[in-house]
């Protein structure tokens, strides 16, 4: 028989079941990254994770007799609703067995979770924090997923989501380029050169984490400002932006952060990962002192990045700013000896942002969808 038992995030038996289903339903999955299982356990921890210093979430199993079949968070995020003025509710940490009763079961669940509450809608895959992967992928399913910056799931997800009267609310695309083939056009190259010359616009590196660590606050508020167009903003919170600033230091290598200065403001930004997703397969979400090792050589031994996290304030957009900002990205990719590099979920409702990417040689080539229905 088929039930859905909400879990108590108290109880460290139900905490690892909900999120030990995860790792048993892709086991052998080539193309799955195994996330961190620290950072998912800490998305239910009501205690540590800023997002319930402002929001609700709940986190439910599917049971067939007594094995797991399927899982899901469901949340509501009250700054988002409140600056957007809807009455969503958003879901997170969905998986389960390819069987259209189990995903009916989930999302009645969650659907009777948001009327209680006087929601209208969900909509999801959205995680509790902006560097949680967004959306169900529903293209590229051969390619391996980019670290855990994106979701991976198979391509039975999306089919049975339409089946249960979903529809797309919004997608994410991730493109590709091999580096012989990821370059300014001439004319921008050109462009950028002058704005260069000029020197109102300039490029700030790192060396080291300490001196990343020193500009956090101020990296954090200019990403909390630079995306208040997009689709999935909302005002972040000082301890979000701490949380988002402490995950961009845990994985960042600092010669791969920069920042575009107009005088001495940050007005734009690009984070470039060099992709560890083979140690992280290697050590199955564990962190041990030789996993730390491993993922620390991979560093040096990938051959691909993810660009994710390019972005430059709405106001310095056309001003040079911008072609600034991509030429600096190609140097990223030549300089850092990269044969592949991804620019990693960028929402399709941003067209200039996409037109500008396709100008560099990258091509679509996963796509990960956003889902809502009412409820």
């Amino acid at each position: 028989m088929l039930k859905v038992v909400k879990i108590d995030t108290e109880s460290k038996s139900e905490v690892k079941r909900f999120i030990q289903f995860h790792y048993d339903l892709y086991r052998g999955c080539p193309q799955w990254v195994p996330p961190f299982w620290s950072d998912i356990a800490l998305m239910l921890n009501r205690k540590k994770h800023p997002f319930y210093e402002h929001s609700d979430a709940d986190f439910f199993l599917a049971m067939r007799d007594d094995r797991v079949v399927g899982r899901i968070a469901v949340m509501e995020n009250k700054p988002f609703n409140e600056y957007h003025h809807t009455r969503k509710i958003q879901f997170y940490l969905f998986d389960a067995v390819e069987d259209q009763g189990v995903f009916e079961a989930l999302f009645d669940q969650a659907s009777a979770w948001g009327r209680e509450r006087g929601m209208t809608e969900i909509v999801g895959p959205k995680g509790f924090s902006a560097f949680d992967g967004y959306g169900i992928q529903v293209k590229g399913f051969e390619h391996r997923q980019m670290m855990t910056m994106m979701n991976y799931n198979y391509p039975y997800y999306g089919e049975l989501m339409e089946r249960i009267g979903f529809e797309k609310e919004n997608d994410f695309v991730s493109c590709y380029a091999p580096r012989e083939r990821f370059k300014l056009p001439d004319k921008a190259a050109e462009i950028a050169r002058r704005v260069r010359e000029r020197g109102t616009f300039k490029v700030k590196g790192f060396t080291s984490k300490k001196e990343l660590r020193e500009w956090a606050w101020r990296i954090g508020e200019t990403y909390n400002k630079t995306f208040v167009n997009n689709w999935e903003y909302y005002p972040l919170s000082r301890n979000e932006v701490k949380t988002l600033v402490d995950t961009l230091l845990v994985i960042a290598d600092p010669k791969y952060i920069k920042l575009v200065m107009y005088k001495d403001d940050i007005v734009g930004f690009i984070f470039g990962f060099p992709d560890v997703s083979a140690a992280l397969q290697r050590h199955g979400g564990r962190i041990t002192p030789f996993a730390i090792i491993d993922i620390l050589l991979e560093f040096r031994r990938t051959k691909w990045i993810s660009l994710n996290g390019v972005g430059i304030l709405p106001e310095y957009q056309g001003r040079g700013g911008n072609v600034l900002l991509y030429d600096e990205m190609v140097k990223t990719v030549i300089e850092g000896g990269f044969e592949h590099a991804e620019a990693t979920q960028m929402a399709d409702t941003a067209e200039m942002v996409r037109k500008d990417i396709a100008t560099l040689g990258l091509e679509i080539y996963k796509v990960h969808r956003i889902f809502h229905r009412s409820i």
